[in-house]
C-alpha cells in the first residue's frame, strides 16, 4: 500500500520554519508482516566536546527493522541538528540517539553506528545496539 493521506496527519511536514528539535515524528508501517532494514545516513552530524567546547563532526548510520511505525526523515534532521551546540561524549550521544529512535519506534531491531572524526590521532567509532536483526 502506498502512502494515504491519513499516513500525514500529526506531521509537521511543510512548516515554514524548520528549527532545531528533540521530537521525532512518526508514520505507520504498511509493511509490517516483512522483515527489512531502513538505513538513514549522515555525514552533517555535529555535536560539542564537553570537555573542550570544540566542535566534533561525525556520520551517523541509522539501521532499523520496523515495527508499527517509520521516522520520518525530515523530523530525524532536525533532531539530530538540536544536538550540535550540545557539549557529549561520542558514546553518551549514539546511546541516547539509539534511546530516542527505540521510544518513538518500538522497533523489532535498531543500530547507530557514530563513526567521530579525528581529534589528537584518535578517531572514535561507537555502535550501539536494541533488539535483534534476525
Amino acid at each position: 500500500m502506498l502512502t494515504q493521506p491519513d499516513d500525514l496527519k500529526g506531521l509537521s511536514i511543510g512548516a515554514t520554519k524548520n528549527v532545531p528539535a528533540r521530537r521525532l515524528e512518526t508514520f505507520p508501517n504498511h509493511n509490517r508482516g516483512r522483515r527489512y532494514v531502513v538505513e538513514l545516513r549522515t555525514e552533517e552530524f555535529t555535536c560539542v566536546c564537553p570537555a573542550t567546547g570544540q566542535p566534533d563532526f561525525a556520520t551517523i548510520t541509522i539501521r532499523y527493522v520496523p515495527a508499527e511505525k517509520i521516522v520520518e526523515s525530515k523530523s530525524l534532521k532536525l533532531y539530530l541538528w538540536s544536538y550540535r551546540n550540545e557539549g557529549t561524549f561520542h558514546e553518551h550521544v549514539t546511546n541516547q540517539i539509539l534511546d530516542d529512535l527505540v521510544a518513538a519506534l518500538d522497533p523489532v531491531w535498531c543500530e547507530v553506528v557514530g563513526e567521530f572524526g579525528v581529534r589528537g590521532g584518535i578517531s572514535i567509532k561507537v555502535t550501539a545496539e536494541h533488539g535483534k536483526k534476525d
